[in-house]
């Protein structure tokens, strides 16, 4: 039988899965299957497969996470029995892995409550990565079950960048900035080792641009400073989220408008940053249709990129210089006309892009003597499977990015 690593990303509202090879030959980077369920928690959730039309799925009722998984364990089941193969082992992305986890770990009952105690410091994934882990543990007791952090990557930050200006014995307790992304930027290490060499083992600056959004300065490629912070909302503006903001808004917002905390925590994960902003859409693909007769389109798309340029200003400082930008996820990957605007703006660097090259989404879309400025693809599932072949010693951790 062909030994097979899953890993699962559990979100808000989707479950995505890829299936990879664990065999002796390594783990190509190329997943075997892979698909995603969305709108978990709605009333028309549905399987997504390349390929394929999206398929209806009957809502979950009071477990909508459970019927999720059972609908991507039954589809894995008929593609193992079909295919020869067998699973070794599940590997999951989990957002917070706290002070106790900076490497990936085979997890058990103690693990899983440990990781529980840190969903204040992520509600918006921690919750539902741990569910999908007991239920598997509880089902598939003898199945290894390994969890990847996004924090891990950034526990190369120097203690200043950890650092937040409050009382110390906040910091004692764990109050820090984690940073995030961390399998996406990661996976990046890699690949742009890969690609372009020495030429990104210098000052780099990697944007993961998505729903949720962060940038990470490297410095041979580890992380030396990151934008989001204690947690998720921290740094850029996103598509629902706010990013870095005013503490003193959040003391008006409660004291003299009187919302409850509940109700805060709502406004700023789900109702800020883009779709707040515009009051018609989180994703920017629909703000640039809207613009030329929205003026709100017009201001979000506007205060986007400004803080996603002020940022990069900031960690050019703490470089000391730029020498790569590179753009990853959803939008970073996808938006060539983001991509033209922050870069624009970024020209008293010596950015340069060239047009055509930026357009197609072209690996290497600079020009000129400036920084290089690249797109690369992110592959975060292919991380967690590669730790999760290390940690269990199938035959070594991968073949590399290819």
């Amino acid at each position: 039988m062909k030994p097979r690593i899953l890993v699962l990303n559990c979100g808000s509202s989707s479950i995505k899965f890829a299936l990879f090879d664990a065999g002796e030959n390594g783990l190509d980077a190329k997943a075997l299957w892979h698909g995603k369920v969305d709108g978990v928690t709605g009333p028309r959730p549905t399987l997504d497969l390349p390929g394929a039309a999206s398929a209806a799925l009957p809502a979950g009722g009071e477990q909508p996470y459970h019927a999720a998984l059972d609908v991507i364990l039954a589809q894995l089941a008929q593609r193992l029995q079909g295919a020869g193969e067998s699973l070794s082992a599940i590997a999951h992305r989990v957002v917070h892995g706290g002070l106790k986890y900076s490497a990936p770990v085979l997890l058990d009952a103690q693990v899983l409550a440990d990781l529980r105690s840190y969903i204040p410091l992520a509600p918006l994934h921690q919750p539902f990565a741990l569910e999908a882990i007991e239920t598997l543990l509880a089902s598939h007791s003898s199945l290894p079950q390994v969890a990847c952090f996004d924090t891990a990557f950034h526990h190369t930050l120097p203690v200043v960048e950890q650092m937040l200006p409050l009382p110390y014995a906040a910091w004692e307790r764990g109050l820090r900035r984690y940073g995030f992304h961390g399998l996406s930027y990661e996976y990046l290490s890699l690949a742009l080792a890969a690609r372009h060499g020495g030429a990104a083992q210098g000052r780099t600056i990697a944007a993961h641009l998505g729903s949720g959004a962060s940038l990470c300065a490297m410095q041979g490629l580890a992380s030396v400073a990151t934008t989001m912070g204690f947690s998720a909302l921290d740094g850029l503006m996103m598509g629902t989220r706010c990013g870095a903001l005013d503490p003193g808004a959040l003391l008006y917002l409660m004291d003299i408008e009187g919302l409850s905390t509940h109700e805060v925590g709502h406004l700023l994960y789900h109702e800020s940053g883009l779709l707040g902003v515009s009051g018609i859409a989180a994703d920017p693909r629909v703000l640039l249709e809207q613009e030329a007769k929205s003026p709100r389109a017009r201001d979000a798309l506007a205060l986007y990129v400004r803080r996603i340029v002020r940022e990069i200003g900031a960690l050019c400082a703490v470089l000391g210089g730029l020498d790569m930008l590179v753009f990853t996820a959803g939008i970073g990957e996808h938006n060539a006309e983001i991509r033209r605007r922050i870069c624009a703006a970024l020209g008293f660097l010596g950015v340069q892009v060239d047009d055509a090259a930026n357009r197609s989404n072209a690996p290497l879309i600079s020009c000129g003597a400036g920084p290089l400025v690249a797109v690369e693809p992110t592959n975060e599932e292919w991380i967690a499977a590669r730790h999760a072949r290390a940690i269990l010693g199938l035959n070594g951790a991968g073949t590399g990015p290819r």
